[in-house]
């Protein structure tokens, strides 16, 4: 095949992605936002911030990793155009995803505690807590949107996500605004006022995405009926089989980052603060492979329906190399522009904090150099999970991602980031090589198994 034969299948891959990119940038925009604004009370602000996130983003992982084995048994149904296949997948996965985000917020709730004991500064910790509290209780309303959201995703429905995180991100901008500065009637809350925030913004999220979605006709038969008594335990079995795995990749993943987020507060609160600037700008160009690797799952599980494995391989490689292109551009831009970017993040004219925002801007700007060459890596490894999700193939991708993620990439980000003068870009070269080791093994894995299936054929 030639490469115009991929390069054709760009259009449409854009047009499935571009919503789910759009509504998946919205989430990252509402962490960024909260960052900037947070960011312009101090330092120290900052880095609580960073610190209470860091144990919401891994249950989040597993929430959001859990949801996505709705998306492909939709696209399979809809590609054999079974109705009832598809609605059982949503309503069990429904069902799964509310048990999930209350058992995760409780988890959370009482391991709260464990901050005090990771090495994180005293003051920086007392910050955190009460932030962590109210967003980890928005991790309930989350978790049920995605179910929603990958279910319209399994059907080629992608826009409705979009448009729920644009008026999620309105809420959660006016309402940070108002309460972290105190503008107008409202109190002063600080970083508490970006809590609420953003658990107002998720409930607004959920009540949009159903409501919404309930006025569309081409979804009646799928809400018709819900009910605890046709909730049924092989139905379930069968979406935590494929949950289960998925939910704990994107963990392996979540946790390697926030990993780096807990070395570099062992190096201080400006490293802390740094490190979370450059991971929101490399979170923000990653949805646009994310979004892609979505598509890759519909596309791949359509194609799994409709048993033509021929045209299955050549849609997935069309969207790897398109994710390919969109990163090479990322990275360029990450290279071009690493030393004025991290400066919107702090308040540079704050005369107090000066000598510690400058340094914050100096050691970001040394990561954003790392994470403009692990682009290309991320991308390559997330649109190839994406596909290997579409083939319901998730468990020996999980065992992939633990060995590049843990065995490899976190013990170089400890040797380097703590006992080397690397410092805190150390800790993401450590990250660059447990990406590019997960980019190659799952490709090599996708290649394998679609080789097989088109020969058995």
């Amino acid at each position: 095949m030639t490469l115009s034969t991929y390069t054709k299948e760009f259009s449409y891959n854009l047009k499935l992605a571009y919503p789910i990119i759009l509504g998946m940038l919205g989430h990252t925009v509402v962490g960024i936002v909260d960052n900037i604004m947070v960011g312009k009370l101090g330092p120290t602000e900052l880095a609580a911030v960073s610190l209470g996130n860091s144990f919401v983003f891994i249950a989040m992982s597993l929430g959001i990793g859990f949801s996505t084995a709705i998306t492909p048994l939709v696209a399979e149904a809809d590609g054999k155009g079974n109705v009832e296949k598809g609605r059982s997948a949503f309503h069990h996965g429904l069902y799964l995803c509310t048990i999930l985000g209350v058992f995760l917020f409780t988890i959370i709730y009482f391991s709260k505690p464990l901050i005090a004991f990771m090495g994180q500064p005293g003051h920086v910790v007392e910050l955190a807590k009460p932030y962590l509290d109210i967003v980890a209780f928005s991790l309930i309303p989350l978790i049920m949107f995605q179910a929603y959201k990958q279910f319209a995703d399994g059907m080629s429905e992608t826009k409705y996500s979009m448009w729920a995180t644009i008026l999620a991100n309105v809420v959660n901008v006016v309402l940070n605004y108002l309460l972290i500065y105190g503008i107008w009637f409202f109190p002063k809350l600080g970083i508490v006022g970006a809590a609420i925030g953003t658990i107002a913004s998720r409930f607004v999220m959920l009540g949009y995405m159903h409501y919404m979605m309930n006025l569309k006709k081409k979804f009646h038969p799928y809400f018709k009926g819900f009910s605890l008594k046709e909730i049924k335990r092989e139905v379930n079995i069968k979406i935590i089989k494929l949950g289960s795995p998925s939910a704990m990749q994107m963990f392996f993943e979540v946790a390697l980052f926030t990993g780096a987020i807990w070395l570099s507060g062992n190096l201080g609160t400006t490293s802390q603060a740094a490190n979370q600037i450059a991971l929101s700008l490399a979170s923000f160009t990653f949805m646009f492979a994310m979004g892609l690797s979505v598509a890759a799952m519909i596309r791949v599980g359509n194609q799994k329906g409709l048993e033509d494995y021929k045209k299955l391989r050549l849609v997935a490689f069309s969207i790897f190399l398109l994710a390919i292109f969109l990163e090479i551009i990322f990275a360029t831009f990450f290279v071009l522009f690493h030393e004025k970017l991290p400066g919107l993040f702090v308040d540079l004219n704050n005369l107090e904090d000066l000598t510690k925002n400058t340094e914050v801007v100096a050691i970001a700007a040394q990561l954003l150099l790392v994470a403009a060459v692990f682009q290309i890596s991320d991308g390559i490894q997330v649109v190839v999970l994406g596909a290997l999700r579409g083939l319901q193939d998730v468990k020996i991708p999980m065992y992939i991602t633990f060995i590049a993620y843990w065995v490899i990439g976190f013990p170089i980000s400890i040797y380097l980031g703590l006992y080397t003068s690397l410092a805190a870009s150390g800790i993401w070269i450590g990250l660059l090589a447990g990406l590019s080791v997960a980019a190659i093994l799952l490709y090599i894995r996708f290649n394998y198994l679609t080789k097989k299936l088109i020969l058995q054929k």
